[in-house]
């Protein structure tokens, strides 16, 4: 009698190695995709977590110094200043720089910076009014930053605005 040996297939044929190597290839881009969108969102929410805390930051000072203003002197909603004479008697200016060239639009208390240089001003306004002479004056404060360090699609933006109402002396 012959002895037949039998020989048994072991490996994969080419067909299911290419199959299987473009199922991986699909997995991989698709994390690799939902990583990048993630790191992406984060310095997105990073970048508008600067430049609120920027805006919060200028308005409060704004505001702290206005409440226990004597008196508003000058408010250019054109020229972007506003002027006021503190309790003590100082007159004090608040300005909007806009950006021009490669320098960052800020808000300036008197020749000091509120804002730092990773975020610019790109509108700001005050506008001032007072119904009567029994009412103490209203001072409105519109203001527009971005972050001036990201790229675009991470660049956030914010916009601020406010109401001071002036303690009536």
């Amino acid at each position: 009698q012959m002895i037949q040996k039998k020989y048994t297939k072991n490996g994969f044929t080419l067909v299911e190695i290419l199959i299987v190597i473009s199922i991986f290839a699909v997995i991989g881009l698709l994390s690799t995709r939902s990583v990048f969108l993630t790191l992406r969102g984060a310095k997105k929410s990073d970048s508008l977590v600067r430049v609120r805390e920027n805006v919060n930051y200028s308005l409060s000072v704004i505001e702290r110094q206005l409440r226990n203003a004597e008196s508003v002197t000058t408010c250019g909603v054109s020229t972007g200043t506003l002027s006021y004479v503190s309790l003590e008697g100082t007159s004090t200016t608040f300005s909007c720089v806009a950006p021009s060239g490669n320098a960052t639009g800020y808000i300036a208390s008197g020749s000091g910076r509120l804002t730092s240089n990773e975020i610019s001003v790109t509108s700001c306004s005050f506008t001032c009014s007072q119904t009567d002479i029994n009412n103490p004056p209203v001072v409105k404060i519109v203001v527009e930053a971005e972050d001036s360090e990201s790229i675009s699609v991470e660049k956030g933006s914010v916009s601020a605005q406010t109401e001071i109402v002036l303690r009536n002396y």
